[in-house]
C-alpha cells in the first residue's frame, strides 16, 4: 500500500483492473484473484524492491560444490543478499525503478516459490517460507478489497516514508497511516 501511495498512476491502473474484473457493484471474491494480473505484478515488484526477509538469507550446502569458479566446502555458511540480487542491473533493467510491467510478460516465470534464482523474496528449496501460498492469496485478497472499497489519502501534514527497519523480517521504520474514504456505490456492499 505504501508503494502504491508513492505511485498514484500505478494505483489507478490497479483500481481500473479491479473495476474491470470485479465489476462496479460487487466486492472482491476469491475467484477474482487469478484474473488480477496487474495487481499480482504490483505485489511481485514490491517484493522485488522490498523483500520481506532480511537482506541476507543463510544457506548451508549439503555437499562441496563450485559456483562461479569458487569452491564452497560442505557445511559452509553461505549468505545470499536477496536485495542485491533483486536490484542487480545485470539481471533487471532499471532495477531501482518500480515497474510492475516487468512481471506481466511471463507471469508464471517469476513466482514466490524461489524456482528462479533471480527472484526469491521468500527463499528457495526446503528452507523457503512454508506459508507462501496462503500469504500470497491473503495479501492479494486483502489488498484488492482495500483498493476496491476505498480511496486512500495521507493525513494532512504527514509525509510518506518508505525506509525499512532491519530485523527477523523487514518492516517499515514508520508505520503507514492512511485515511480511507468509501468508494463503493452503495453502503450495503460494506456489510458483506
Amino acid at each position: 500500500m505504501a508503494v502504491l501511495m508513492q505511485h498514484p498512476e500505478i494505483m489507478e491502473k490497479v483500481k481500473k483492473e479491479l473495476s474491470d474484473v470485479v465489476g462496479v457493484n460487487n466486492t472482491v471474491e476469491e475467484f477474482h484473484l487469478s484474473n488480477l494480473s496487474y495487481l499480482n505484478a504490483v505485489i511481485k515488484e514490491t517484493f522485488r524492491l522490498h523483500p520481506a526477509l532480511p537482506l541476507l538469507v543463510p544457506r548451508c550446502p549439503a555437499r562441496s560444490l563450485t559456483v562461479g569458479g569458487y569452491t564452497i566446502p560442505k557445511g559452509s555458511k553461505v549468505f545470499l543478499n536477496m536485495w542485491f540480487i533483486h536490484t542487480d542491473p545485470n539481471i533487471w533493467d532499471n532495477p531501482s525503478e518500480f515497474r510492475p510491467e516487468r512481471f506481466l510478460d511471463e507471469p508464471g516465470k517469476f513466482d514466490f516459490l524461489g524456482n528462479d534464482f533471480r527472484y526469491m523474496p521468500f527463499g528457495s528449496g526446503r528452507r523457503r517460507c512454508p506459508g507462501i501460498t496462503l500469504g500470497e492469496k491473503m495479501l492479494s485478497f486483502i489488498l484488492a478489497s482495500l483498493l476496491r472499497s476505498f480511496e486512500w489519502k495521507l493525513p494532512q501534514g504527514e509525509q510518506l516514508d518508505l525506509s525499512s527497519k532491519f530485523g527477523f523480517v523487514m518492516k517499515k521504520k514508520k508505520p503507514l497511516r492512511l485515511i480511507p474514504i468509501p468508494r463503493l456505490s452503495h453502503h450495503v456492499l460494506y456489510k458483506k
